[in-house]
Formats: structure tokens, C-alpha cells, sequence
């Protein structure tokens, strides 16, 4: 049986693999970050059309000859800035409407870009479930440039925005901005959605952004903790999803989506078994201190 190390050693080896590792741990710790706040916001509908609208930004640029990435950003920050000029302040199901009519229309127009391209668009497997193979060291360099602001962005908005996050009726009356921060959050989710496409894939995305945040929510209610430990199952997915698929046929975004769906399931197995026991700690010491009074 092959050790770890040994593993690791032999990927290391080639430059592209470590360049996939550089990528997919920025592209994790990122997507961890934004979707820990997506999920306590309750906005993973946002996130998911997000991701989907990357698959027709990248067939855009195709079509057009320019670089995919202008492709990525391009739309998913269009895609929330209408969102959030066109969204209701307190959201609800006007704010579900529009965005799936987002959603639809755009994924729409991807399709049209994909029968509009006369060459062979081999690579629209690779944008729609994602690959490790050709990922550059400028890729990283930008991957990290971007992943870099956007973190230092969150990290300035981070307080108001939990504020706002758990109670936004009570953040407007102590005069937090709440519509301004629902506006930069969706736009960081936009660049998060667009990095992480460069590695799962349009359609994949979604389990990148979601998954991780949603396991450790369930895990712990402390927010840095519960935030910490969404960047590590989300680091450990994506580490897992490269090695597997360096040694299999198939693409990196299943096995990242697989990893991450495996680690919800566990944690919802787990809670009812954790919150037992939680209780019959309550229970006992009650008890005690009822034998010593």
C-alpha cells in the first residue's frame, strides 16, 4: 500500500499538479469564506444561479477569443449586480423570482454561444465539471491577486455583515448599511463563483460554496469556529477531488462534490448522536448539583 507522503511526492513532482494545488487551495479557502456568510443569509439560491451563469460568461469569451476568465468575471459580476440593484431590501420571493429568471435567461444565452461557436468546442465538459490540467502560474498569481482583495474586502465588511446577516431589521434601525453590504457581499460571491468555476466547473460550483459552510454550520453555532472549519472540509475536498482525479478518468468536480456531500451527510448523521449526549451532560450535572444542595 503506497504511503501518503508518497503520494504526494509523486504529484508534487509535476509542475502542473502543484500549480492545481496552489489554485484549488485559493479557490477553497475563498469559496469557503463567502459560502459560510451565503448560507447563514440563506442566499444559496443566489449562489447556486451565480455559479450557473459562469458557464455562459466562459462560452461567451470562447465564442469571442478572448481569455475564459474575462468570461467567468465578467458575467457572475454582472449576474450580482443585477441581483442586487434589482432585489427587494429584505429579500423573500420576489427575490427567488428574479433570480431564477436571471438564472434561465443567461443560461439560455450560454447555450446559444455554445451553437454560435463554428469550431469544435471541445472544452465545454471542462467548463461545465471542471479540470486541473493547464492551470498556469499566472492563473495562480491571479487566483491568489483576487482572492487576496476579495478576502480583505469581506474581512472590512465582516462585523456589519454578520450583524446584518442575523438580524437585518435590527441592523437598519442601529444604521447599518444594510442594502450597500447586500450589494458588496453578492458582488464578492460573483468573484467567488467566478474563481471557483476555474476549477470545479459551472455546474459544480455551487457544491464548492455551499457544502463546507453547511457541514460546519451544523457541526458548531460559534461563527469563527464554524467559519474555520469550513475552510479546512473545504480544503480537504478539494485536496481529496485532485488526488482522486489525478488517478481516475473523471473529473475533479465530481469527486469534489462527492468528498463535500460526504461530509454533510456524516455531520447530519452525527448531530443527533452529539446532541444526545450534549443533553444527558445537562441532565447528569443537574442531578449533581441536586445532590449537593
Amino acid at each position: 500500500m503506497t504511503e501518503p507522503i508518497t503520494v504526494i511526492r509523486e504529484l508534487w513532482s509535476y509542475p502542473f499538479m502543484v500549480n492545481a494545488f496552489r489554485a484549488g487551495s485559493v479557490v477553497a479557502v475563498l469559496a469557503a469564506v463567502l459560502g459560510w456568510f451565503t448560507v447563514l443569509r440563506r442566499q444559496t439560491f443566489a449562489g447556486h444561479t451565480l455559479a450557473m451563469v459562469s458557464f455562459p460568461g466562459a462560452a461567451c469569451a470562447t465564442l469571442l477569443g478572448v481569455a475564459v476568465g474575462y468570461g467567468y468575471f465578467g458575467f457572475c459580476v454582472g449576474a450580482a449586480l443585477v441581483l442586487a440593484i434589482a432585489s427587494r431590501r429584505d429579500g423573500g420571493g420576489q427575490d427567488a423570482a428574479l433570480t431564477g429568471t436571471v438564472q434561465a435567461f443567461l443560461l439560455g444565452c450560454g447555450y446559444l454561444f455554445v451553437a454560435l461557436y463554428k469550431g469544435a468546442l471541445g472544452g465545454v465538459n471542462s467548463l461545465l465539471f471542471g479540470t486541473f490540467l493547464g492551470v498556469t502560474t499566472t492563473q495562480v498569481t491571479t487566483l491568489a491577486v483576487i482572492a487576496a482583495v476579495a478576502l480583505g474586502a469581506l474581512a472590512v465588511i465582516g462585523r456589519p455583515l454578520l450583524f446584518a446577516s442575523v438580524d437585518g431589521d435590527v441592523a437598519a434601525a442601529n444604521g447599518v448599511p444594510v442594502r450597500a453590504l447586500s450589494t458588496a457581499f453578492l458582488v464578492l460571491l460573483g468573484v467567488g463563483a467566478a474563481s471557483a468555476s476555474q476549477i470545479t466547473g459551472s455546474l459544480l460550483v455551487f457544491a464548492l460554496l455551499v457544502m463546507p459552510a453547511a457541514t460546519a454550520q451544523l457541526l458548531t453555532a460559534r461563527p469563527l469556529l464554524s467559519l474555520a472549519l469550513g475552510v479546512l472540509l473545504a480544503l480537504a475536498a478539494t485536496w481529496g477531488a485532485l488526488v482522486a482525479a489525478y488517478y481516475s478518468p473523471y473529473p475533479i468536480g465530481f469527486y469534489v462534490t462527492t468528498f463535500a456531500f460526504a461530509g454533510y451527510v456524516l455531520a447530519r448523521l452525527a448531530r443527533p448522536v452529539r446532541l444526545g449526549a450534549a443533553k444527558a451532560v445537562r441532565v447528569k450535572a443537574v442531578r449533581i448539583k441536586g445532590v449537593g444542595a
